[in-house]
């Protein structure tokens, strides 16, 4: 069991898993108002070990993934918030599954261990929230920031009065963005980091990785390295195409994960990934379809 310790900044808790929020693990947010307390992302810690003492009012889920759902068995009968277009994610485990694009023949397998190694549920009570969605904690309020492209329904929350910003998994890594699922968007996820460079508050907070950064400089500074992989990535996948390629090929030869990274999901996010920057580069005449199937930089 991965221990659980707490940070506060105003009236934010940051409950920070020892290992410092590496997947599978992250870091929720349990937020006290006058009124209400809301749980932001129940991890996989708080799953493991509950919140004894502490009263829950509601859960507030950023998007619709197994680390942020793992600690939801922990409160049945409180009510559940998600943005609108990950609610089917949340609200059933096979769709939280089908989201992922895996292959027929994995897809049962890899449902079965989110059920055995996150506890997830299905929660078909759960409520859509949309964009600009304010929750009154008395004399706190959350406000729901659609940051799309991770997930169709990933969400930001910015906390007032104390002026912390949670961004969920726009989570600063070196890794760099991820946007592999059926439901990602690439283009979406670039405005979703430039909507972040403009919002001005005191702390940032990721659910993986960082933590929380102090101060717009520092975030800023971080984040916009953060988006620059994606440049990275291209420029890597344009190298690739000197000459003629296919996506299997593509696929085979990784813009994404380091080529001794085993991992089930690793080609179908490879796949996804290179599908959403061909098309873009395609589009932009960088790229040209030499034969069907086959890419190649436009010469």
């Amino acid at each position: 069991m991965v221990g659980l310790s707490r940070h506060d900044h105003g009236a934010v808790g940051v409950l920070v898993p020892e290992n410092g929020g590496r997947y599978p693990h992250g870091n929720s947010l349990l937020i006290r108002g006058s009124a209400e307390t809301v749980l932001v992302d129940p991890s996989l810690a708080v799953g493991e070990q509950g919140l004894d003492g502490t009263g829950v009012d509601a859960v507030v889920v950023s998007h619709g993934h197994e680390d942020h759902l793992a600690g939801l068995h922990r409160f049945p009968e409180v009510p559940v918030y998600v943005h609108e277009a990950d609610l089917p994610a949340v609200r059933s485990v096979d769709a939280l599954v089908e989201g992922y694009g895996l292959p027929r023949e994995r897809s049962g397998e890899f449902r079965a261990e989110l059920v055995r190694d996150f506890g997830l549920v299905d929660r078909p009570d759960a409520t859509g929230l949309a964009d600009g969605t304010r929750l009154d904690l008395g004399d706190r309020t959350l406000t729901v920031v659609h940051l799309p492209g991770h997930t169709a329904g990933h969400c930001g929350l910015l906390v007032e009065p104390d002026d912390f910003f949670f961004v969920g998994d726009i989570d600063l890594s070196r890794f760099g963005p991820y946007y592999g699922d059926l439901g990602s968007d690439l283009s979406a996820f670039e405005a979703s980091i430039e909507q972040c460079l403009q919002v001005q508050a005191r702390w940032y907070g990721t659910f993986h990785h960082k933590g929380v950064v102090t101060g717009a400089a520092e975030f800023a500074g971080q984040l916009r390295a953060y988006r620059d992989v994606i440049g990275t990535r291209e420029q890597r996948l344009l190298e690739f195409l000197a000459e003629p390629r296919t996506l299997d090929e593509i696929v085979a030869h990784r813009i994404v994960y380091r080529p001794h990274v085993d991992l089930p999901w690793a080609d179908t996010v490879e796949r996804r990934t290179a599908e959403q920057h061909l098309a873009r580069l395609v589009a932009g005449g960088t790229v040209e379809l030499v034969e069907p199937g086959r890419y190649r930089v436009a010469r």
